[in-house]
């Protein structure tokens, strides 16, 4: 096989400077104007059952940030392994593969959601009230919760370059070498186990990640079908 060379053509080629140009303008927004229009209400992803979910939601919740450290770490991210992958797919591959890896984040988060939840609304009514109470914070609480950021569609493209790229060293903490399939496997494995613990305070959206990186990895495989290059 022969190894993928760590090269950059365009270091910021033109979707990834475009996509963070938009990603940082959209938080600005979010910061200046959140407070006189609920911009959340209308562009966060809510749970299905919420009275403020809209079907656009699964996409444009990828373009808004919880905070400057969120914002900065996702961005960083994606012009890590992005630009790699728009260098090697082009802008238009790589923008289909971006949308779906955002939409398969969200559809996984609301799914596994909506099964956490269902439990609950199912027994409220025959709840005696002072058990209600528990229930309404358990279930209703999250239903008007949101969920913001590119980090599902971010991981969908760590995926595709752990599978495009498999030998290509990372850095991880800019200084321990691992290799980029051992590093997407062992990243993925984390956020299983810390999607199915649910840990109590936990507000990082664990199955959206997933569901990011299986929309990824599904998709560059259909893509790479014909590529003979193998995993190892």
């Amino acid at each position: 096989m022969s190894e993928f060379k760590f090269t950059r053509p365009n270091a910021f080629p033109p979707l990834v400077k475009n996509l963070i140009i938009i990603n940082v303008l959209v938080f600005i927004a979010q910061s200046t104007l959140g407070e006189r229009y609920p911009i959340n209400d209308w562009f966060a992803l809510h749970e299905v059952r919420s009275a403020f979910f809209q079907p656009h939601q699964i996409i444009t919740f990828l373009f808004m940030h919880g905070s400057l450290s969120h914002l900065f770490l996702n961005m960083l991210a994606l012009w890590m392994f992005g630009a790699q992958l728009e260098n090697y797919w082009g802008p238009k591959r790589f923008f289909i593969f971006y949308l779906v890896c955002g939409i398969g984040s969200a559809l996984l988060h609301l799914a596994v959601l909506y099964v956490e939840l269902n439990p609950y609304y199912a027994s409220l009514p025959s709840l005696p009230l002072e058990d209600q109470f528990y229930y309404i914070n358990t279930a209703v609480l999250p239903l008007n919760s949101v969920t913001v950021g590119a980090s599902g569609a971010i991981f969908g493209c760590l995926a595709a370059y752990g599978y495009l790229f498999p030998n290509t060293i990372i850095n991880l903490y800019f200084a321990i070498p691992i290799k980029a399939k051992w590093f997407v496997i062992g990243y993925a494995a984390l956020e299983l186990y810390a999607g199915i613990r649910n840990s109590a305070g936990d507000t990082t959206a664990h199955f959206a990640h997933l569901g990011g990186a299986l929309a990824g990895i599904i998709l560059v495989i259909i893509w790479n079908k014909t590529n003979r290059k193998t995993f190892y």
